[in-house]
């Protein structure tokens, strides 16, 4: 497969693919790279689609900039990419894992299609059920700013603030949504409701978890990918 690495501003980003009249953009989530596309792109490819796939701040290529994963500086940066899109395909899909899902919905109007793994669609709901479980009120945690747990990021006062003066986009493409069913980040009834909102087709896959990892779950992925491409 054809395989092409360069930069767009200053943003490290591969290509797959033959040359192609569409593209999908690839976002991977917390913890990722934008090789990770490389699967995807064996499902999409020979349906007619090149995939671009970029690493979000602090990932892969970006690991040693000391960058911050945060909407504010994601966005930026995924916004950059459609741009760059614009006068090179016709069509631009998305296909993004967990947090990338949630920076592309604040990032992007209109793809044409969005395939969406184990996807954060309520980033409010996950902030608040995480200072529950560590225990941390709004009130303390506007007082300290910052606080650190044992389980993931610190939370933020700032970050809470800045998800609820940026609403999402209401994408009201075609949307089709992988999520397991031991999902510890975005509850079922979540993923549900906005399924029902956005008229989305919900895959649950039984035993898939928040990271699909194991041989299992990782050829359940490969299905729903082949399947839905």
């Amino acid at each position: 497969m054809q395989t092409e690495y360069f930069t767009i501003d200053q943003i490290p980003a591969v290509l797959y693919g033959e040359p192609a009249e569409r593209v999908y953009l690839f976002l991977h989530g917390q913890m990722g790279r934008k090789e990770e596309a490389e699967a995807f792109a064996q499902a999409a490819c020979p349906k007619g689609y090149q995939v671009l796939s970029i690493d979000l701040p602090g990932h892969g290529e970006r690991y040693e900039r000391g960058e911050e994963l945060a909407p504010w500086t994601a966005v930026p940066d995924i916004r950059a990419a459609v741009r760059w899109t614009a006068d090179r395909w016709r069509s631009l899909s998305l296909r993004a894992n967990s947090i990338g899902a949630y920076f592309a919905m604040l990032a992007i109007d209109a793809p044409d299609r969005a395939l969406l793994v184990s996807p954060i669609l309520d980033m409010e709901r996950l902030i608040l059920d995480r200072m529950g479980w560590a225990g941390v009120t709004e009130e303390r945690l506007r007082e300290q700013g910052e606080i650190a747990v044992p389980f993931g990021p610190a939370l933020s006062w700032a970050y809470l603030c800045w998800v609820r003066t940026h609403p999402v986009h209401s994408w009201t493409c075609p949307i089709h949504i992988l999520y397991g069913r031991r999902d510890n980040m975005t509850s079922l009834q979540t993923a549900e409701a906005y399924a029902r909102r956005h008229r989305a087709q919900l895959t649950v896959a039984e035993e898939g978890e928040h990271w699909f990892h194991t041989a299992a779950q990782l050829a359940a992925l490969g299905a729903w990918e082949e399947a839905s491409a």
